[in-house]
């Protein structure tokens, strides 16, 4: 009888063996954005309709929400309107069923975006300290929750405010906004994509603390940078009027705040093992 392969110890494994490993990691994610990307496929009526077409739509909740704050307060305003004025249109011969496939792909990876984070860290973690895996438990749930968080701001307010002021916008009336399946598509897409990674911020500034790139100071001194340039995006992303530029200003900011202090606690707790290191160096000396 054939004995079974054994798994080798990380130390013991050479470059094409780690190479061998990420490979399968590799595949393993991508097979599971085809599967989700397939059942998302088959689900086309509800994809394109309900998600895809629902910022488009003047029942969608932001313009609700939007629309119940100024009548409160006495105000007309573009969020209480019937419809957007602008239609969706394929101008090419595949262009429907290339946004059927590629819509499907996305929504694949967006679902399935924990299990290929959680392959992607069965691939780094055996390099780890002991330690330092003890230490990062609980990251995948920390940053699938922050993914999707930033997913669903993207999607209720980045993405319909983004439609609303350029699917609304006319240089002049001769000009009448007809946009392309693909170009509405990619908007949805690039507002919701962007946002999920925007939201990993603590958890990139976790990393690059623990490496030494970044630093609280640093943050700190550019932190003013920071801000200027959250609140241009802002002013490009959403309609001319200031409380749709703060709304999306701030969770980025209250992120980057975070992120400070995310740094801050890394340090703190490195400065503390080397202290601890330190100590035993010198009861053993």
């Amino acid at each position: 009888m054939a004995k079974k392969k054994q798994t080798k110890a990380p130390d013991e494994m050479s470059f094409l063996d780690h190479l061998e490993e990420l490979r399968w990691h590799l595949i393993r994610s991508v097979a599971a954005v085809v599967v989700i990307g397939c059942v998302a496929f088959v689900m086309r009526e509800f994809i394109f309709d309900t998600i895809i077409f629902g910022p488009k739509k003047m029942s969608f909740p932001t313009y609700r929400f939007f629309c119940n704050i100024a009548t409160s307060l006495g105000f007309d305003s573009a969020f209480c309107a019937d419809k957007l004025p602008f239609t969706i249109q394929s101008r090419t011969m595949g262009g429907q069923f290339s946004a059927h496939i590629w819509t499907s792909i996305w929504a694949g990876f967006i679902i399935s975006f924990p299990y290929v984070l959680w392959e992607m860290w069965k691939f780094i973690s055996p390099g780890l300290h002991d330690n330092e895996r003890k230490n990062s438990k609980g990251f995948i749930l920390i940053a699938s929750f922050l993914f999707f968080l930033g997913v669903l701001f993207g999607y209720y307010v980045v993405a319909p405010l983004s439609i609303n002021f350029l699917g609304t916008y006319q240089v002049s009336e001769e000009v009448l906004n007809e946009f392309d399946i693909g170009s509405y598509i990619s908007g949805v897409r690039t507002s919701v994509i962007a946002c999920g990674i925007l939201f990993e911020l603590p958890i990139i500034i976790f990393f690059l603390t623990k490496v030494g790139l970044v630093t609280p100071e640093i943050m700190k001194k550019y932190r003013k940078i920071a801000l200027v340039i959250v609140l241009i995006l802002a002013a490009v992303i959403t309609p001319p009027d200031v409380t749709s530029q703060i709304i999306v200003a701030i969770p980025v900011i209250v992120l980057y705040q975070i992120s400070i202090y995310i740094s801050q606690f890394v340090l703190k707790r490195e400065a503390k093992k080397e202290a601890k290191l330190a100590m035993q160096r010198t009861k053993k000396s």
